[in-house]
């Protein structure tokens, strides 16, 4: 794997078959229809920016972050951001693939000057909240609420 070419770049709509099998490998739930829907968000040029990113090996997608840019919304006056999908396909996990995804993130969110990217963990996801962590996010002084509707 270190002599193979990793590409990011920006998601596209003949992603989407990649992206699911990657998810359901992971999760061992096919998600179609989530992911069809967040395509058409993502890919609506009206709705906002495109700020998700695939990671590609040999040609192949093997990883991707899913998010949004902001500008205003939620009260926030500076631009935002926010990840709220993350996945690297289970044969290639633990080689850095979703570190070097979130640099290139990170380096895509400065150049449209974003200040804050936000992302909620569950908070008995002590893998993923280690993994941000190494990468400097901390919690937030925002509270996340929640209402459990009956």
């Amino acid at each position: 794997m270190a002599n193979e070419k990793r590409v990011m770049r920006v998601l596209r709509a003949s992603d989407m078959d990649a992206i699911v099998a990657i998810d359901a490998a992971a999760s061992k739930e096919a998600r179609h229809d989530y992911y069809a829907r967040k395509f058409d968000a993502i890919l609506n040029p009206k709705h906002n920016i495109n700020a998700s990113i695939v990671c590609e090996l040999d040609g192949r997608v093997v990883g991707f972050i899913m998010g949004d840019i902001y500008f205003g919304e939620y009260g926030i006056p500076e631009a935002s951001a926010t990840i709220d999908t993350l996945g690297v396909h289970p044969d290639f996990q633990n080689h850095g693939i979703a570190s070097d995804m979130l640099d290139q993130f990170m380096m895509n969110m400065k150049a449209a000057g974003v200040g804050k990217v936000y992302t909620l963990v569950n908070w008995d996801d002590f893998a993923l909240e280690k993994f941000f962590s190494r990468h400097r996010f901390a919690p937030s002084k925002r509270i996340n609420l929640e209402y459990q509707v009956a």
